[in-house]
């Protein structure tokens, strides 16, 4: 199963971390995408880290993050920082989706 996960606050941070983690430990895929607040978390290494695990895809929303002042540069790699595409493109492939 593939699971979307939209980050558009930055309330959630330690579910949308235990969510990621069993999702990949029961052999799941898990794609996360941060815009609005949940921007903010990208500054917070256990949110970033989780982009290390296996099956595990990231992306953040460039314009939403300069929106509330959020830096980008320097994140890991395997983090995209791009746009609402990135958004849909999530949404389309996800067997289920949770919004935190």
């Amino acid at each position: 199963m593939k699971l979307g996960i939209l980050v558009n606050t930055d309330r959630h941070l330690h579910d949308i971390v235990g969510l990621t983690r069993a999702a990949v430990s029961s052999g799941h895929e898990v794609t996360l995408f941060a815009m609005d607040e949940g921007t903010r978390l990208v500054e917070d290494p256990s949110y970033t880290d989780l982009c290390k695990l296996p099956g595990v895809a990231m992306s953040v929303c460039e314009h939403s993050a300069k929106g509330h002042h959020v830096r980008t540069v320097g994140l890991p790699k395997e983090i995209v920082c791009g746009s609402q595409y990135h958004h849909a493109v999530m949404v389309h492939g996800a067997d289920r989706m949770i919004v935190l």
